[in-house]
């Protein structure tokens, strides 16, 4: 194809957008609520993804240590952490849970104090990286030798694993589904915008144009509706997201429990989401608009 037909061409695609703006507004809609949708349903996906994560952190197995020496303390930490499931681990000495036990004991101040002998132990709080791995951890840390007793919750960290995947099954299903249903509605709306033009279409064929060069104004046309529309969603997305982050952070005690305050900042991703509603919206709106004019270049 030659420069000045390329050239031609493109300026017939965008022309095209205006001559026919009512069937152009409809499909600009259509693909901008679809990929509004997309877009959120993906944000939200990504949060609870952050949510339970967050959950995870906070679920820690305690490995209690009673009478022991420094060196015996150091080779209990270095085994730990050499443990493949081991994320973090945190000391707490025997003092500093004597400590923080006589603050929220204030009333029995006294007691405590007459006590010869601290009757805390140390205690080492460990965050697991894999939650599904919570009982071979367990086992793991009960045969480190000094060790006197380990706490894990495993009926938390079952609930989180089945969470996560069932959020991670549902989550997907949604966004393959709501991809299946735009891409049905954008190719619906194409057909009835070229089937609105089968007339200019066919004088087009009758004059002997070739195929290629009557469906190149169209996917031009497709493409710049799909661009302008997710442009437009991807704004429309960054205010409804925001308003929803906004809504959530405030002084919810619940939503902050939850890690709902360190949810997935729409700045952070930006250019991204502006990025996949750009291409997604050109590329369901041309391939749409090509597609649907199969049978009305058979003259």
């Amino acid at each position: 194809m030659r420069g000045s037909n390329f050239s031609y061409l493109v300026k017939q695609g965008i022309v095209s957008v205006w001559h026919n703006r009512m069937m152009s507004f409809a499909s600009f809609c259509i693909i901008m609520v679809s990929l509004l949708l997309i877009s959120l349903a993906a944000l939200i996906a990504a949060d609870l993804n952050v949510v339970i994560g967050n959950a995870e952190d906070k679920n820690e197995v305690l490995v209690y240590v009673d009478n022991a020496d420094e060196a015996s303390l150091l080779h209990i930490e270095e085994t730990i952490k050499s443990n493949i499931y081991t994320q973090r681990v945190v000391f707490y000495s025997k003092e500093e849970a004597f400590e923080s036990q006589k603050e929220k004991m204030e009333e029995y101040a006294e007691v405590l104090n007459a006590l010869r002998e601290n009757p805390m132990p140390d205690t080492f709080r460990v965050t697991v990286n894999d939650l599904s791995k919570m009982n071979e951890v367990k086992r793991a840390f009960e045969s480190i030798d000094g060790v006197d007793e380990v706490s894990a919750p495993y009926d938390f960290a079952s609930v989180l694993v089945s969470l996560r995947t069932t959020l991670t099954i549902i989550a997907g299903a949604m966004l393959i589904a709501l991809v299946i249903v735009s891409i049905v509605i954008v190719y619906n709306a194409a057909r009835t915008s070229v089937f609105a033009r089968r007339k200019e279409i066919g004088i087009m064929k009758s004059v002997g144009a070739t195929n290629s060069f009557i469906k190149f104004p169209f996917f031009i046309e497709g493409m710049f509706i799909g661009v302008v529309a997710g442009a437009v969603s991807w704004l429309l997305t960054k205010i409804s997201y925001e308003a929803l982050v906004s809504f959530f952070a405030g002084d919810l005690t619940i939503w902050h429990v939850l890690g709902l305050s360190n949810v997935l900042q729409f700045n952070d991703v930006r250019w991204y989401v502006l990025a996949f509603n750009c291409i997604m919206g050109a590329l369901l709106s041309a391939i749409g608009t090509v597609f649907s004019m199969g049978k009305h270049l058979k003259v």
